[in-house]
């Protein structure tokens, strides 16, 4: 699907709020609303618009201790890789998960209320998966930037 200059705004605006009214959103495009939501819709069937989300305060709900970690596994099979992956979807304390090349194999990210319950996770969770190696875990002293929007050009 081709992106012209009137999606890349609706892109850039959606990405800011995504609860802007159709209404709103086309007044600042300058299309008529009809036309902004056959657009939108275009964006969604097509998969660019994957979902709209809620960006939580995870002070607020007891979650504010975050650390990246790398996994290491033992073999690099497919059978390992996709063994792994279809665990980690499944922890509600993982909130990223990256495969990646060099020295680890993944990278997460991880949301949790407290040092103890990271160490619950990593004990009774992760080192639990079948083929983990090795775990090396960084902890988030302060975030620096924490952006979800992403430049459209």
């Amino acid at each position: 699907m081709k992106i012209d200059s009137i999606d890349k705004q609706i892109l850039t605006i959606l990405q800011q709020d995504a609860q802007i009214t159709n209404v709103e959103l086309a007044k600042r495009v300058g299309i008529s609303p009809p036309s902004m939501l056959e657009r939108v819709k275009r964006l969604e069937k097509n998969g660019i618009i994957k979902r709209y989300v809620a960006i939580v305060d995870p002070m607020k709900i007891s979650k504010g201790v975050f650390a990246m970690v790398s996994v290491s596994l033992l073999a690099h099979q497919l059978s390992s890789v996709d063994r792994f992956t279809k665990i980690i979807k499944k922890l509600d304390e993982v909130l990223e998960c990256y495969h990646v090349a060099g020295e680890e194999d993944f990278i997460l990210k991880v949301a949790v209320s407290s040092i103890e319950e990271y160490e619950k996770f990593i004990l009774s969770k992760l080192t639990k998966i079948n083929g983990v190696n090795k775990i090396n875990t960084k902890f988030v002293l302060s975030t620096v930037k924490y952006n979800t929007k992403i430049k459209i050009e």
